[in-house]
């Protein structure tokens, strides 16, 4: 049975405060990304547009970096990159890991040590490793690509754990009346099993979101990004290459990691509380 009613899962959203931040942060993040290029007037956020080594002021709001472009415009279409990552990679890591968790756990026997070997393989392979590796062969990579590649390593953890919680779950007596009435297997696994998992599901694509983040990250700033565009990651980068902080570029080199740990450490607050909003021994008396 649903522990908590759609009503009451309303009340206690709306008055947790960690949620309603981090919501409120995420809305301006989307905002920006989708605004933003709108607001600056250089459409191309490689263009030279001016002087380099300017500091941030009324023509160019965040200043420019070495070769003259516009950080703003930079920001704000590396933002876009970002999010995009982070829902396309998180989502596909979180469709994969709950389809191998859930049939694994549910299923049982044979099929069930299948998966999980597969699982365990992956899960022993560094997984930046792996993401190197296969970033390294491709003759072009896009943000899609990207995302794609990440969303493909990332779901183990969650086969795991999705894995844990189905075993568990399908021996209690509402599973066992559903297999009474002879639906399929499917059908009790995502209208029986599912539907109780709901907060970890929620939560778990949270951290797939985040992950994916700080994964595409990492393989800009290491040169594995997309091979054309920008993105926060690749900003980082740059700015590491061309010595912004010795230089006294703070603006180029601060502004992208300041937007990538608002990002992910906003996350975290949104799962934190989203954990007191399910979790009843969890919240604020």
């Amino acid at each position: 049975m649903i522990a908590m009613t759609r009503k009451e899962f309303v009340h206690f959203f709306l008055k947790n405060k960690k949620v309603i931040f981090a919501i409120c942060v995420y809305a301006g993040l989307i905002f920006l990304a989708l605004v933003g290029p709108y607001l600056t007037p250089y459409k191309d956020p490689l263009a030279f547009v001016g002087p380099g080594y300017q500091p941030p002021s009324k023509e160019h709001w965040l200043g420019t970096n070495t070769f003259g472009q516009d950080i703003f415009t930079q920001l704000v279409y590396g933002l876009r990159s970002s999010l995009f990552v982070g829902l396309l990679g998180g989502t596909l890591a979180t469709v994969i890991g709950l389809l191998i968790g859930f049939v694994a756990g549910y299923r049982g026997g044979w099929f069930d040590e299948l998966l999980m070997m597969f699982t365990n393989i992956l899960m022993v392979i560094p997984t930046l490793a792996l993401l190197i590796i296969i970033a390294a062969y491709l003759p072009y990579r896009g943000v899609f690509i990207e995302s794609v590649i990440i969303g493909f390593t990332a779901w183990p953890w969650t086969a795991r754990a999705v894995r844990a919680q189905t075993l568990s779950l399908k021996t209690r007596e509402f599973v066992d009346l559903a297999r009474i009435t002879a639906r399929s297997s499917m059908k009790i696994i995502f209208g029986e099993i599912m539907p109780n998992m709901m907060s970890y599901v929620f939560m778990v694509f949270i951290l797939q979101f985040g992950g994916a983040i700080l994964a595409a990250t990492g393989l800009d700033f290491i040169g594995l990004g997309p091979t054309r565009g920008i993105s926060l990651g690749i900003m980082m980068q740059q700015a590491t290459l061309w010595n912004a902080i010795q230089l006294g570029m703070w603006w180029w080199a601060v502004t992208p990691g300041a937007v990538i740990t608002l990002m992910v450490a906003t996350l975290y607050v949104m799962n934190a509380g989203l954990d007191e909003v399910f979790n009843p021994k969890l919240r604020e008396m």
